[in-house]
């Protein structure tokens, strides 16, 4: 890990890279996900621009917003959302989300189409646990903070409990991948899990999680998918105990770690998001492979 990187708005863009590369890769080989590796090895990657999706868009909006504020303020993330959306809605939203952002965009409050969405359930999906990496990364100094910021920019879109806690236990590893990098792997992978487990809300996808820290790292990522789930279902609780876990498994190699997430098929581009923008904030931007940064489309961030 290179020493320079100290800041939270340098650790937030190491976590973007690591994120919007994830994304792109995923999305990429989601039509052959369990045979990847083959697939890579056979016949290499396209060369660039490799496309990323909404995962990458939203996480940008997270990323300026603490730019310019230091903080989440709800308010202003709804709108860099329906900003995003607005310039580019072909990135892969999902039905919801876009039905939120256009509702918000003709005038409705976030917080009416948050809490209205699923029947007025809320959302559970794992849209804002995609996005929420960066956002551990620039709090990593407080996970009281990382807790309460990560619960900010969730409930702009995921009002449901689960949602909530999704974006919470990203963020949370994502922070604890930093503040443990100096330290073994093994101790580092004890000390992620603990925090995640102590801190992330009780619920489903807590106890997700808790089923996660108990998979063994010699299991296959398709086999501890069959277990977890791996976001066919895009719920919180279907998608980040199994991406974490893959994330933890292969904290000191972002190639591994990518390749096993893809192994388990699922919500491919989210899942690798999540494992990506976590990993690399233990390997560095140089553990990204370089073609694989260097064809990534090009980020469009945007703040004061």
């Amino acid at each position: 890990m290179k020493l320079e990187i100290t800041k939270p708005c340098d650790r937030a863009l190491l976590s973007l890279d690591g994120l919007s590369v994830g994304d792109a890769f995923g999305q990429m080989l989601s039509t052959c996900a369990r045979s990847a590796r083959r697939v890579i090895e056979r016949d290499g990657l396209p060369s660039g621009s490799w496309w990323h999706t909404d995962d990458t868009q939203m996480a940008m909006a997270i990323v300026e917003e603490m730019m310019d504020h230091g903080q989440i303020a709800a308010d202003s993330l709804a709108w860099r959302f329906v900003r995003r959306y607005q310039a580019d809605p072909g990135r892969g939203y999902g039905k919801g989300a876009r039905m939120q952002l256009e509702e918000i965009a003709r005038g409705a409050s976030w917080r009416e189409t948050s809490t209205a969405a699923f029947s007025g359930r809320g959302s559970k999906g794992n849209g804002s646990a995609m996005r929420s990496a960066p956002l551990g990364a620039w709090f990593a100094d407080s996970l009281a903070k990382v807790v309460t910021e990560s619960w900010q920019s969730s409930i702009v879109t995921h009002a449901h409990a689960e949602g909530i806690a999704g974006s919470v236990a990203v963020s949370l590893a994502a922070a604890m991948a930093w503040n443990t990098r100096m330290l073994p792997l093994e101790n580092a992978r004890k000390a992620i899990w603990q925090k995640v487990l102590e801190l992330t809300p009780a619920g489903e996808t807590h106890e997700g999680l808790r089923k996660a820290s108990l998979v063994p790292f010699e299991m296959s990522g398709e086999n501890a998918a069959r277990i977890l789930g791996s976001g066919f279902l895009v719920t919180a609780p279907d998608t980040v105990p199994f991406a974490i876990w893959c994330a933890i498994r292969h904290l000191d190699n972002y190639y591994e770690a990518l390749i096993t997430t893809l192994e388990g098929d699922g919500d491919c581009d989210t899942n690798c998001a999540i494992v990506g923008g976590i990993v690399v904030l233990r390997v560095g931007r140089e553990g990204i492979p370089p073609l694989w940064l260097k064809y990534r489309e090009p980020l469009d961030l945007d703040f004061k």
